[in-house]
């Protein structure tokens, strides 16, 4: 409700670009797909979407303040809003990641496919928060943007 539907729209592409990659790499492999791996790749869309969350809503704040005439104003905002999160972003996956990798060298053989499954999709799921999902809507916001300088264009060339 507190987003646009573009956030929602960019968030689920991302998500099922994580979700696909870790099962395709599964598949690629031929490691077993067990119970837990259904539990791995809820964790990374449970992962994936908070940090989508937390990118999305500094971009929506940021758009408070910001006036967009340009594609490069869209552009900027993005960009600034993803600077502003980018150190959390990298130091919440970073640790995971480390305590995943852990779990995998020193844990047991029930729960290998379980952390291996979550290192590749947290891995990529900050990949595509970061660079996927705001690209998506950066996208879609400048073909609005372009849009309506064209309806602009038209009118002012009809009066």
């Amino acid at each position: 409700m507190r987003f646009e539907f573009r956030f929602a729209v960019s968030s689920i592409l991302a998500l099922l670009h994580n979700v696909f990659l870790v099962i395709t790499l599964f598949s690629i492999f031929q490691i077993e797909v067990e119970l837990t791996f259904i539990a791995a790749i809820l964790t990374i869309v449970g992962y994936s979407i908070h940090d989508n969350i937390i990118i999305f809503d500094r971009i929506r704040d940021n758009l408070k303040h910001a006036k967009l005439k340009t594609v490069q104003d869209v552009e900027n905002v993005v960009n600034h809003s993803i600077d502003q999160t980018l150190a959390r972003s990298i130091n919440t996956v970073l640790t995971v990641v480390i305590c995943a990798a852990a779990l995998y060298i020193f844990g047991g053989e029930s729960i290998r496919h379980f952390t291996l499954a979550l290192i590749i999709g947290l891995i990529f799921g900050a990949y595509s928060s970061i660079f996927i999902a705001s690209q998506i809507w950066v996208s879609w916001r400048e073909a609005d943007l372009k849009k309506g300088k064209k309806k602009n264009k038209f009118a002012n060339n009809e009066a």
